[in-house]
């Protein structure tokens, strides 16, 4: 599949949480979600209670559902939990779903030494990286994607000019922007980090 073409297949759920309808559904940190459409896959970066939630995470198992996630959020899922540290990668059905770095640099929100984390998910020829709870981090310079989804609010992560910086290293064909709208920050962080990259790359708002 195409990149453009995937976005097609992509909701935004609202704060973090996304859902990739593909050859597989994957849901990525649902909370607050409107949705009871089953997921194949499940990936949860950590355990903070808005993005780890289990009632939301029931609403969208079936009995054949497989949680990803680090070992904090781990203890709060029931299913078919498996856990993932930075560096590691599991391939289920063809997608393969590889942990990356995700932290502050500038603030004590999200620790480096938690291991949380974000996800690279590989999924019908499309790179798809949800960067999770993180600031702008070097790490980031050696990702490969084809569409990043980005944190924009500020005070637990990145800014949005941290994250048109970000975009810049990432250098993805699509940027999407997350992380407004519930907990902190609204949609002028999404329009600012859109236009910081006008003329850059593309940026999409979904929602």
């Amino acid at each position: 599949m195409k990149t453009h073409e995937m976005i097609k297949h992509i909701k935004w759920l609202g704060h973090d949480g996304f859902m990739i309808d593909a050859s597989k559904t994957i849901c990525i940190d649902p909370y607050q979600i409107l949705t009871d459409k089953k997921a194949d896959l499940i990936l949860i970066t950590h355990d903070h209670f808005d993005h780890c939630s289990p009632e939301d995470i029931a609403k969208i198992q079936h009995e054949k559902s497989i949680v990803i996630t680090e070992k904090d959020s781990a203890k709060k899922i029931s299913g078919d939990v498996r856990t993932l540290k930075p560096g590691e990668a599991i391939t289920i059905d063809n997608i393969r779903i590889e942990g990356v770095r995700a932290y502050n640099v500038n603030k004590n929100f999200h620790p480096k030494t938690n291991d949380w984390l974000g996800f690279i998910v590989d999924v019908d020829g499309v790179k798809i990286y949800h960067a999770g709870d993180t600031d702008l981090i070097p790490e980031m310079a050696d990702l490969q994607t084809d569409i990043a989804f980005l944190p924009v609010s500020g005070t637990y992560v990145m800014t949005a000019d941290e994250a048109i910086d970000a975009a810049k290293l990432i250098n993805p064909a699509i940027a999407i922007p997350m992380h407004y709208g519930a907990i902190v920050g609204d949609k002028n962080d999404a329009i600012r980090f859109k236009e910081g990259l006008k003329g850059k790359l593309d940026v999409v708002l979904l929602g």
